[in-house]
């Protein structure tokens, strides 16, 4: 059914349902907003994006507020303007103005509103606090409750989107705040380190625990070797705080910005994200030969690793034991590598560059040291980068293009696109195919497993054998698949799953915020550079097959089980 209704004196149709904001999207009309953050229902607490409904008293909040038939509506009036206006005085008021040094400063929505509203000075006075404790206990993310706004939009995608609920609002009145479960902190708590938390915050009240500090000073130390990898998602998100769009491949400009900062030794973690799939594919063929517990679980994504330490220790047996790209990678840099150029694994510092704030947390795992050392001893993330990039001046843009250190550098297209939701299942699926048939595909591309839909299903024939596969991005899409094993009544053989909706592609540290549009566009330009590589499959990496003849054996040998497997445990509180 539609209703019809006069907005700025415009006719507006639309269904029946659909909020005052939604239909001035439909005209182009956009109303200033700060709680409201589309794929999150509507909360309207802010009340800036208030607006006038002709006959009614007061004013009313559009994001919550549904359009009914014959209203008369406005959006812009005398009172209108100085209410939005008085609303942001009102949030200045009780925010720690530290806009110089804040890392949101260039991005943050409080502030662009205030310039929008002319906002120019701030008369009112403080109504609470602002010398609270940071919350630095987590390895990932740091909370300085001085710059929350209690807009919500961090506690509603932790409990709406990946249903962690590790935050909440308690206190009242001018004691009202965001709080970690009995005030215990993000790292006391079953907070899974996604950091869509920090993507949803529109101010500076979250933010990634910086290592930026440390890495310089590994990178000044002319005793360091300092070795930095770049995972999958990079290339097609670096770009965008350069002015690139999102999805453009910037893939050699980045090896080369890293050059110039100094690394000593530049390698893609796409090279491991290949050595993952030739070793996690294995492990599926052989759970299958085996009549071995079904569904296998991917195990890349350690902010899903976390959730299930936490929600269902019961089902570790359904997790590969492969480690991720990041620490597969790690652990290589600190002795396949550290052999071949002859020095003291002691003497390298390995970074990364991840779009995940988790990986920080799982870099600090007590599991990750089977090289006899830390396997990734700092992690950046995509706007880490870009923040070390600018302190240098390195015009980004306009950088000549280079090559990755092959020894650890070479890469196929079923590695690219494990930044995209069902990406590594798709990639997976290409080499089991080999496995299982001693065949190559003639069509690699698995559609089905892709796109931004919560949970993805797909059924494959090989060599006579029908393979079920299952894909879910969002630790809340998880819970269903999760909850289909625990009961004994999941039909499939493999499973990917990824905490941040679209995949790493969406990651806590990545630029941009809770972007969905902007997140399908990444997986794109993935996609993209996968179809134009010469080779598609990851056993068809020449530099994996290089390395298993000179250093690691056999595909699921002893060695590479040391170096390339781990264990989990459940989490204790």
């Amino acid at each position: 059914m539609m209703v019809e209704a006069i907005i700025d004196g415009i006719k507006v149709r639309v269904p029946e349902g659909t909020t005052i904001m939604e239909a001035c999207e439909k005209i182009n009309i956009k109303i200033p907003r700060l709680c409201y953050l589309e794929g999150l229902h509507p909360y309207g607490s802010c009340r800036i994006c208030v607006v006038e409904v002709e006959g009614e008293g007061k004013l009313t909040p559009s994001c919550t507020r549904i359009i009914e038939n014959g209203m008369r509506i406005r959006t812009n009036s005398q009172l209108l303007r100085k209410v939005r206006k008085t609303i942001v005085e009102l949030l200045l008021a009780d925010h720690i103005l530290e806009c110089p040094t804040c890392p949101k400063s260039d991005d943050c929505e409080l502030l662009k509103l205030a310039h929008q509203m002319g906002v120019e000075s701030v008369t009112f006075p403080l109504s609470r606090e602002l010398n609270k404790p940071k919350d630095e206990t987590s390895h990932s993310l740091v909370r300085d409750p001085n710059k929350c706004i209690l807009c919500g939009r961090c506690i509603r995608v932790c409990s709406e989107v990946q249903e962690v609920n590790a935050i909440s609002l308690v206190g009242r009145g001018k004691d009202l705040r965001v709080a970690a479960v009995l005030d215990k902190g993000l790292g006391n708590v079953m907070c899974t380190n996604c950091g869509q938390c920090l993507q949803a915050c529109p101010v500076g009240a979250i933010t990634e625990k910086s290592a930026i500090d440390k890495v310089w000073e590994a990178l000044d130390d002319p005793d360091t070797h300092v070795a930095v990898q770049m995972a999958p998602s990079i290339r097609v998100s670096l770009g965008e705080e350069f002015g690139f769009q999102p999805g453009e491949l910037t893939v050699k400009k980045i090896y080369a910005a890293l050059r110039k900062l100094g690394f000593d030794a530049v390698f893609d973690t796409n090279f491991t994200a290949d050595l993952t799939i030739v070793e996690e594919a294995w492990e599926l063929v052989e759970r299958v030969k085996d009549s071995k517990p079904l569904p296998q679980l991917t195990s890349c994504c350690p902010g899903w690793i976390k959730f299930m330490e936490d929600n269902y220790p019961d089902l570790m047996e359904y997790v590969s034991t492969c480690k991720s790209p990041q620490q597969m990678m790690g652990a290589l840099i600190k002795t396949y590598y550290a052999k071949e150029v002859n020095i003291n694994p002691e003497n390298i510092v390995s970074v990364s560059v991840m779009p995940c704030t988790a990986k920080k947390f799982e870099a600090e795992r007590e599991e990750m040291r089977d090289s006899g050392y830390k396997d990734v001893d700092y992690v950046l993330t995509t706007r880490e980068l870009a923040k070390m990039i600018r302190e240098v001046g390195i015009d980004f843009k306009n950088l000549e293009e280079e090559e990755a250190d092959s020894i650890l550098g070479l890469y196929t297209g079923a590695a690219t696109i494990f930044g995209a939701t069902g990406g590594v299942m798709e990639a997976a699926l290409r080499t089991a195919y080999f496995y299982l048939t001693g065949e190559e595909l003639k069509k690699v591309d698995f559609k089905e497993v892709r796109g931004l839909e919560r949970t993805k299903t797909a059924s494959v024939e090989i060599n006579g054998m029908e393979v079920k596969v299952a894909v879910a991005h969002g630790l809340g899409s998880a819970r269903r698949l999760l909850d289909e094993i625990r009961e004994g009544k999941s039909p499939y053989h493999f499973i990917e799953i990824m905490a941040c909706p679209g995949g790493c592609v969406g990651g806590g540290g990545q630029p941009g915020g809770f972007d969905l549009g902007r997140r399908a566009k990444r997986a794109e330009g993935l996609y993209t550079e996968d179809r134009e590589l010469p080779y598609r499959q990851s056993h068809q990496n020449s530099g994996i097959k290089i390395l298993y003849q000179k250093y690691l054996g056999e595909v699921g040998g002893e060695l590479a089980h040391k170096l390339l497997h781990t264990h989990y445990r459940k989490r204790e509180y």
